[in-house]
């Protein structure tokens, strides 16, 4: 098959060509080692569709006892929330039914740039307005090939571009320590410019450079480990750019209170903004985070971490995540989605647990029920939203190999509750 969507990062990458036989996806053009890896993951395991106490059972039965595990929960968590739109859809959907929080398994780093948002807006760029216009580039602390392989393959060092922009003229800057700057090599070989940073600093420096565009030299010579005319000189470009992005993931920012260093950057693009055009980019969507978040966004208004117990949503990103609710033990059962990584199982817990996952899931500790999903643009069709969360992508079934998909499994339960309350 031509022009396949990948789900396996939040670049949706959907020129890949792969290959099917005998139910296992290949990719044999266009494909990076992450999908690769990911395809590999999803090899089909004959017979196995769900399990109750690890027991093998039909469906149904195990359709059953997840709703009886959930209608007997006071307050019950839904955790991982890694699915497609339509298989969100569901999810909010029986969450609202069971009075339940939602939480995604990405959470943790997804808050450090929802906190920003909240507070005073950002300014930021998309994929295309990246290939087709940036003339500067600035990593903050990540190389981003790391998370997303082919972000420079598509979207640097792109062959073709609008607006007569040469982007072998691209001019890259790292900031960090240990980045893979490899791919920021320019098809002529020019080498990228770096500024060794440790990453929970670069607050730091982000505070300087807001200082010198306001005309106020700080006082130290030294800012972050690095010389301060290094900052300055990296203010100049981005002053000087015609259009200048600024990139950073989320999950690399990992670092108590990292939200404010986001906050720090909005500001300064802001700041810049006022003689010149620099964007942000914030690497996400992976696990289908950016997904699951837009449709809950679209129906409630709020983002993860909410929770249905009062009959309407209410958002608390500090009281309602998955850690913190199996740690105080106030969650009495919890449901776990994970359908693109058999590998991201639940956190250990004794409490009921119900986990919807590929064939391939190992655990800890079996749970009380485990159904056997299929992974979205595999299994079965649906869409995934891009990191820069301007398109939701369809993705395309592959195979059949008899796997329900998360949206199916969830209107199973939520009927067999119906059901019960009748």
């Amino acid at each position: 098959m031509e022009n396949v969507t990948c789900p396996f990062c939040g670049l949706a990458c959907d020129d890949l060509q792969v290959d099917v036989a005998a139910g296992m996806p290949v990719p044999v053009a266009n494909a990076c080692a992450t999908s690769r890896e990911a395809y590999r993951r999803l090899a089909p395991v004959p017979g196995l569709t769900a399990r109750v106490g690890g027991t093998p059972v039909l469906l149904d039965v195990a359709v059953a006892r997840a709703a009886q595990i959930l209608g007997h929960a006071i307050n019950p968590l839904f955790g991982g929330f890694a699915t497609d739109l339509s298989g969100a859809r569901r999810i909010v959907q029986l969450a609202d039914r069971c009075g339940a929080v939602i939480d995604h398994m990405n959470s943790t780093a997804k808050l450090r740039n929802l906190l920003t948002v909240q507070d005073a807006g950002w300014i930021t760029a998309t994929l295309a307005e990246v290939k087709n216009r940036a003339d500067l580039v600035v990593l903050l602390g990540t190389d981003a090939v790391s998370r997303f392989p082919r972000f420079f393959e598509r979207f640097v060092w792109n062959e073709e571009s609008m607006f007569d922009l040469d982007p072998r003229s691209r001019e890259i800057v790292y900031v960090g320590q240990g980045l893979d700057m490899r791919a920021g090599c320019a098809p002529d070989g020019r080498a990228p410019t770096s500024i060794p940073c440790r990453v929970d600093e670069i607050g730091e420096a982000l505070g300087a450079m807001r200082s010198l565009l306001a005309g106020l030299a700080p006082q130290a010579q030294v800012v972050a480990g690095v010389p301060l005319p290094q900052w300055a000189e990296l203010l100049e470009k981005l002053r000087n750019s015609s259009y200048g992005v600024i990139v950073w993931a989320a999950p690399d920012f990992d670092f108590p209170h990292a939200e404010l260093t986001v906050q720090t950057l909005s500001a300064l693009i802001k700041d810049l903004n006022r003689t010149t055009r620099v964007c942000g980019l914030p690497l996400g969507g992976s696990d289908g985070d950016f997904t699951a978040n837009g449709v809950l966004m679209w129906q409630t208004g709020l983002p993860f971490r909410s929770s249905f117990a009062t009959g309407i949503p209410v958002y608390e990103p500090h009281l309602n995540s998955t850690q913190r609710l199996l740690d105080s033990g106030e969650a009495d059962a919890l449901l776990w989605v994970s359908a693109f990584n058999p590998n991201r199982v639940p956190p250990r817990t004794e409490l009921p647990t119900i986990v919807l996952a590929p064939p391939g899931a190992n655990f800890e500790r079996e749970p009380d029920v485990f159904i056997a999903v299929g992974t979205p643009g595999v299994d079965h069709a649906g869409h995934y939203t891009r990191t820069d969360k301007v398109v939701a992508l369809p993705l395309r079934k592959l195979r059949e190999i008899g796997l329900p998909s998360v949206e199916a499994v969830a209107a199973s339960i939520e009927a067999s509750l119906q059901q019960a309350a009748n």
